[in-house]
């Protein structure tokens, strides 16, 4: 059963990379002409490794709370590709903090660029700080979510890793609420490695962390939002504390 599972999963990656080329390919008209056209491509894709992952891998996603639909701050847990594209297509117009490495992948960079993500140079904090909010100041005239995950980088199901300043920092730079997103992707959908395990994915959106809280007292209201109700998907789903 698990040679079988790791085939379809293969399969899944496979065609998964060859999606994203088409749909680019396709949408590219409307996505040089108009932002509106790159987020519909973006959503189209989604909406395909949806499709694809839940008849192939037996693998459903679900999304539970109430997605933001203002313009707000989301600060996500992060532990795959896959949390991404849920939370993504779970809000109307989703833009992230995003390492500046993936500006130069072949369409995933072209496209999150033209919705308005905003890349970073993860290897040098202070001044990815620096870049970070100048850059969401010069956007501010642009609604939407600013999606940013605040441990940097994706963190497998189990292993502790501090939360970075930045978030508390574009919150008290922003001056709006952070909506807090748990999950439990990284069980089903992992950080390396091709196989898929069936299930349900869940992405939960928290309620919001109102602003003008000290940077001190929002960093640690928020992990410890997200790391409890992500703890709590985990066990839901079987992972042992």
């Amino acid at each position: 059963m698990i040679v079988i599972r790791w085939i379809l999963s293969l399969i899944f990656v496979v065609q998964m990379y060859v999606a994203m080329a088409v749909i680019a390919v396709a949408y590219a008209p409307w996505a040089l002409f108009s932002p509106k056209g790159a987020r519909a491509a973006c959503k189209a894709y989604c909406r395909w490794v949806f499709l694809t992952l839940r008849l192939l891998c037996g693998l459903r996603c679900e999304v539970r709370g109430t997605p933001p639909t203002d313009e707000v701050l989301v600060a996500a847990k992060h532990q795959s590709f896959l949390d991404i594209m849920v939370i993504f297509y779970a809000v109307p117009a989703g833009k992230f903090i995003m390492k500046r490495e993936l500006m130069y992948a072949p369409f995933l960079g072209q496209y999150a660029l033209r919705i308005g993500c905003v890349p970073v140079d993860r290897g040098r904090r202070g001044a990815a700080i620096t870049k970070m909010k100048a850059d969401v100041a010069r956007g501010a005239v642009e609604p939407g979510q600013l999606i940013i995950y605040p441990q940097g980088t994706r963190v497998a199901p189990g292993v502790a890793k501090p939360y970075k300043v930045g978030t508390g920092l574009l919150y008290e730079q922003l001056g709006q609420s952070c909506v807090p997103v748990a999950t439990n992707i990284g069980l089903f959908w992992p950080k390396r490695g091709i196989l898929r395990k069936p299930g349900v994915a869940v992405v939960e959106f928290l309620p919001p962390i109102p602003p003008g809280l000290a940077v001190a007292d929002f960093m640690a209201r928020l992990e410890g939002d997200v790391e409890t109700h992500s703890n709590r998907l985990m066990a839901e789903a079987g992972l042992d504390g």
